[in-house]
């Protein structure tokens, strides 16, 4: 089984991440789930970034990235968009990764490391019509990724039927529930691969 380290969006630690690091729980997997909002969640995108913005995103990814220090190198990295900074930054950095799950963001290989390490696997999840993952430029980073990665490597790309953002959480809005299944199957899928 895998050891977890799941990085919440910029809606903070909410009851619907929560609910999906039970899900992976319930899998047999352990999950650690920091909090780097110390306890504040927004139900509205916005308002989650200006949060984000008056603390410090650089601050934000901080505490995710100090959470790491205190567990086992061996995990896998899970991010759920502004969580997918340090987490993609972990998974790159820290020795000892087993694998990463990008979901709703991603960057370019090199913007943490000159190139994405061998033998970690990696998924990227998004919305094929969410406007943030698309037109501000994760879309092409994710294909710059999984290209990097090579055909004999092991990386995938998946694309959801949905324009929403932070389509996986059910506690948003915006959840949409069969992509949010579906991402769920293919993520349990991959860490009783890689665990």
């Amino acid at each position: 089984m895998a050891d977890v380290l799941l990085l919440h969006h910029a809606h903070g630690l909410t009851e619907g991440l929560l609910g999906f690091a039970g899900t992976l729980r319930d899998a047999g997997h352990t999950v650690h789930a920091p909090d780097s909002y110390e306890g504040h969640t927004f139900g509205d995108l916005v308002d989650g970034l200006s949060y984000a913005e008056r603390v410090g995103f650089g601050t934000v990814a901080g505490r995710a990235v100090d959470a790491a220090q205190a567990l086992p190198a061996e995990l896998v990295y899970v991010g759920f968009s502004l969580g997918v900074m340090p987490a993609q930054q972990l998974a790159q950095t820290r020795e000892g990764a087993r694998g990463a799950v990008l979901v709703g963001s991603c960057v370019g290989p090199t913007e943490f490391a000159p190139r994405w390490p061998d033998g970690v696997p990696v998924q990227v999840h998004g919305g094929e019509r969410d406007e943030i993952f698309v037109e501000e430029g994760d879309l092409d980073a994710a294909r710059e990724l999984v290209a990097s990665v090579g055909p004999d490597g092991d990386a995938e790309l998946f694309l959801y039927d949905t324009d929403a953002h932070n389509f996986a959480d059910p506690s948003l809005d915006e959840h949409d529930e069969a992509a949010a299944a579906l991402l769920t199957e293919r993520v349990l899928a991959f860490l009783a691969r890689v665990g």
